[in-house]
């Protein structure tokens, strides 16, 4: 089984930081030497150049939230810090895994693939690669699946999030699955 899906040992922070040299370095420098654990990792400007933003799943096993969110807090280009609880916020991440194909089991691979709306990105002999986007817990099942076949390589980027959107000011009930053009939004993943 993954290790990767929902656990309640592990929160979701998002953090706007300037966007300047060495920044990612003084977030990490400070979960290292306070021994608190980064569960995954993903950085990358947001959409004002001036800002990037880290998402940080971080296991609260060892340490409160809390206490994590005060040293971070303390960092000169830390701007904002956000806690988002996953009921409350849509999360994503990549999957990418090689894995063994023969002959006999290939068609089931590439099945398994479409039922979850991944992509064969490379083809060999005997392997194929696979690439899946989705929500945690839907990687989760895919990999659990998959796994049965025999993984080579597997690579997972980590989770990126943002908070849900409100959607009743929009003429639509919040959480009611629907968008604003009337659009189903609640998918499996």
């Amino acid at each position: 089984m993954s290790v990767y899906g929902a656990d309640k040992r592990h929160h979701t922070l998002t953090v706007l930081v300037e966007n300047k040299a060495g920044v990612l370095a003084r977030v990490a420098g400070l979960f290292s030497r306070r021994g608190f654990n980064i569960f995954s990792l993903a950085v990358a400007p947001s959409d004002d150049e001036r800002f990037s933003r880290i998402t940080i799943v971080v296991d609260v096993e060892s340490v409160p939230l809390d206490q994590i969110i005060k040293q971070l807090d303390k960092l000169v280009p830390v701007v904002s810090i956000t806690e988002l609880d996953p009921s409350s916020a849509r999360e994503r991440e990549l999957l990418m895994a090689t894995v063994e194909a023969a002959q006999g089991s290939r068609g089931q691979i590439i099945q398994l693939v479409g039922v979850f709306e991944g992509k064969i990105v490379d083809v060999g002999h005997d392997r194929l690669t696979v690439a899946l986007e989705g929500a945690p817990v839907k990687l989760d099942d895919f990999e659990d699946l998959i796994r049965t076949y025999g993984i080579v390589d597997l690579q997972r980027t980590g989770r990126v999030a943002l908070p849900k959107l409100d959607r009743s000011a929009h003429g639509g009930q919040a959480g009611d699955g629907r968008n604003a053009f009337g659009q189903d939004t609640e998918r499996a993943g």
